[in-house]
C-alpha cells in the first residue's frame, strides 16, 4: 500500500480560509475611537489620525536580515508571527509594515503579506490596489511632471534647462522598456521634445516623503522643498518656485491615512507606504509607526531586505527623523540562505552541508555586527524550513552562544504566532533593558565621512571611490549647502558589497558611487552605487505567469 504526502496549502490558500473579524471589532479591541475609523469594506480601514490622541511611547522592535538570497527568509513573515507571539503572552502590540509593489508581486516575489499562518489579511487586497495610496503617489509624482513641461510649454518663466531636469515620471510596475523616454514630440502643440525616463513609484521622492512626512503641513513643506532640475544657470528650481506644492498634497491628502486590516490571528495591523530598500529607505510610513505607539505597548515593525539596507536606514534615517529610539532588532536567518551564501547552489540546498553552512554563517555575523555598531543588541530568527537537518541547526545555535547573540527557532510559517514563542520572549528580556541606540554619523560630517562610515561599518568594505560624475555632482551638493543631510545608498541587496554575485561575508572591496541625487524634499541624499537600477525589470518567468482568476472572483497564484 502506497503513501502520499499530503502538499501543503499555499499561502493564499491559507488567507482565503481564514475568517476575519470586521475591522470595526479590530478597531475597537485596539482602543481605535469609531469616528476615526473610516470603512474600507467590512475588513480594510483607514484611521483619521487627527483623532488618535495620547503618547506615542510604545516600545519599537525592528525585524531585519541577513543578506536575502533566492532560497528566501521570510522577514514579513517573521514580522508578523513575532507580534501575533508577543499577543499570545498578553502583551498590547500592532504591526507597522510597508505596502506591496505591483514590481516584485507581478515580478520574483508575488505576494508579500507574510505567509502560511503568520499573514495579513485581506492578503488578496493588500497585495492589489490596497485603498489607493500608491495610486495617489503615483499620481501626484506624474502630475508633477505635466506640470514642469506644461510650465516649459507655456513660456518656461523660471528658465528651466530641459537638459537638467532631474524629476522623472513613474508607474508602479517593473517596465524596463521605460528607463529612458523621449517625450514631448510630435510638433510645436505636443510640448518641448527632451530625454526623460520612469523610476518605480517606490524610488519616487514622493513617496520617500509621504513615509517620512509627520503631518499634512510637513508633508506640504516637503513637496515644495523638492529639486526638480536646474536653470541654465544651474541654479536649482523647485516645486515651491512652481507653487504646486498645495495641488500635490491635495492628491495625497486622503492616502496620508494609515491603514488598519489584522493578522490572521487578529493582532492589529498598519500597513501604510512602501519604498523599497535597495534603491530608496526601505521603511514603512512615521505616520502609521507613531500612530501604533499611541495604541499599543509593542510596535513590530520591518526594514527590507537585510541590516545593510532597511535596517541601516531605519536607524540612520527613520528613527532620527522621527525621534524614537528602537529597544529591540531581530534579524532572520535560514539554513537554506547560509548555505547559500557558504556556496551551495539553489539547486542543492536540500541536501546536509554543516561545511558550507558554517562558511555562510559569516554573513549573519557581519549583520550581528552591523546591529551592535548602532548601539542594539540583536536577537537571531532561526526561521524553520522542513529541510534543515538537526545537525545543521545545531551549528547556528552554537556560534550563536559562542557569539553570546540570543537565538530562537522560529516555525510561524507553520504554527502562526505558538511558532514565535520562544523569539517573543527574548525579544522581551532584550526591550527591558537599557539601549544605547546611536545613528552611525552625525550630519555635519562631510558626505565621504558617511559613506565611509557605511562601507566600513555596515557593509565590511575598504572604502568608496567616486566617478567624475559624482564629484561633480558633490560639489554642487556643497556649494548648494545640501551636504549635511543623512544618506540613502541605493545598492544591490543580494551582497554586502555593491556586486551582487559577492555572496558571503566579502572584504576589502570598494564600493564605486556613481551618482549623487539630492532629495530635499525627503531629506537625504541618494547614493546610486554599482548597476542598481531605480527602475527594475521583470525576469524571465514573472511570478505574473502563474496567476489567475477563479470562477468565484478570487485571486489564484498571488503566492
Amino acid at each position: 500500500m502506497s503513501t502520499t504526502t499530503k502538499k501543503p496549502k499555499s499561502d493564499i490558500e491559507i488567507a482565503n480560509e481564514a475568517t476575519m473579524k470586521p475591522i470595526v471589532e479590530i478597531a475597537e479591541n485596539a482602543k481605535i475611537p469609531l469616528d476615526a475609523v473610516e470603512q474600507y469594506g467590512r475588513f480594510k480601514a483607514k484611521i483619521d489620525t487627527s483623532k488618535i490622541s495620547g503618547t506615542a511611547n510604545a516600545k519599537v522592535v525592528l525585524v531585519t536580515a541577513i543578506s536575502p538570497t533566492p532560497a528566501g527568509e521570510g522577514k514579513s513573515t517573521v514580522t508578523v508571527g513575532l507580534a501575533d507571539a508577543l499577543q499570545q503572552l498578553n502583551q498590547r502590540v500592532m504591526v507597522a509594515l510597508r505596502e506591496p509593489s505591483l514590481g516584485p508581486v507581478m515580478g520574483v516575489k508575488g505576494g508579500a503579506t507574510g505567509g502560511g499562518y503568520a499573514q495579513v489579511l485581506p492578503m488578496e487586497q493588500i497585495n492589489l490596489h490596497f485603498n489607493g495610496d500608491f495610486h495617489a503617489i503615483t499620481t501626484a509624482n506624474n502630475a508633477l511632471s505635466a506640470l514642469i513641461d506644461n510650465h516649459i510649454h507655456q513660456g518656461n518663466e523660471l528658465h528651466i534647462d530641459s537638459r537638467r531636469i532631474i524629476w522623472k515620471r513613474v508607474v508602479d510596475l517593473n517596465d524596463r522598456a521605460l528607463r529612458h523616454v523621449t517625450v514631448g514630440l510630435g510638433g510645436p502643440l505636443q510640448g518641448v521634445p527632451r530625454e526623460d525616463g520612469f523610476d518605480i513609484t517606490v524610488a519616487s521622492e514622493i513617496m520617500a516623503i509621504f513615509c517620512l512626512a509627520t503631518s499634512i503641513k510637513d508633508l506640504k513643506q516637503r513637496l515644495a522643498r523638492i529639486v526638480i532640475g536646474y536653470t541654465y544657470d544651474r541654479e536649482p528650481v523647485t516645486v515651491g518656485d512652481l507653487k504646486v506644492e498645495g495641488a500635490l498634497t491635495l492628491i495625497l491628502k486622503e492616502a496620508m491615512n494609515p491603514n488598519l486590516v489584522q493578522t490572521i490571528e487578529g493582532t492589529p495591523a498598519l500597513i501604510h507606504g512602501g519604498p523599497f530598500a535597495n534603491i530608496a529607505h526601505g521603511c514603512n510610513s512615521i505616520i502609521a509607526t507613531q500612530t501604533a505607539r499611541k495604541l499599543a505597548d509593542i510596535v513590530v515593525t520591518e526594514a527590507g531586505f537585510g541590516s545593510d539596507l532597511g535596517a541601516e536606514k531605519f536607524l540612520n534615517i527613520k528613527a532620527r527623523e522621527a525621534g524614537f529610539e528602537p529597544s529591540a532588532v531581530v534579524i532572520v536567518a535560514t539554513i537554506r540562505a547560509l548555505k547559500m551564501h557558504g556556496g551551495v547552489a539553489k539547486a542543492n540546498l536540500v541536501e546536509e552541508n554543516v561545511a558550507a553552512l558554517q562558511d555562510g554563517i559569516a554573513n549573519l555575523a557581519q549583520h550581528v555586527a552591523n546591529i551592535r555598531n548602532f548601539g542594539l543588541e540583536p536577537v537571531i530568527a532561526l526561521n524553520r524550513f522542513i529541510t534543515d537537518t538537526e545537525k545543521e541547526l545545531q551549528a547556528v545555535l552554537q556560534w550563536a552562544e559562542a557569539n553570546e547573540v540570543r537565538i530562537a527557532r522560529t516555525n510561524v510559517w507553520e504554527e502562526g504566532g505558538k511558532g514565535g514563542i520562544e523569539l517573543a520572549q527574548h525579544v522581551l528580556e532584550v526591550i527591558n533593558q537599557p539601549s544605547t541606540y546611536k545613528p552611525l554619523y552625525e550630519l555635519q560630517e562631510t558626505v565621504e565621512q558617511k559613506l565611509v562610515k557605511i562601507v566600513q561599518q555596515v557593509y565590511g568594505g575598504a572604502g568608496v571611490q567616486l566617478t567624475e560624475v559624482a564629484k561633480r555632482q558633490l560639489a554642487a551638493i556643497e556649494k548648494n549647502g545640501w551636504d549635511n543631510l543623512p544618506i540613502c545608498m541605493a545598492k544591490t541587496q543580494y551582497s554586502l558589497s555593491d556586486q551582487p554575485g559577492l555572496l558571503g561575508r566579502p572584504t576589502d572591496f570598494v564600493v564605486t558611487i556613481r551618482e549623487i541625487i539630492p532629495k530635499l524634499g525627503a531629506g537625504f541624499l541618494v547614493c546610486l552605487t554599482g548597476d542598481i537600477m531605480t527602475m527594475p525589470g521583470l525576469p524571465k518567468q514573472p511570478a505574473a505567469l502563474r496567476m489567475d482568476v477563479a470562477e468565484d472572483g478570487s485571486a489564484v497564484g498571488l503566492f
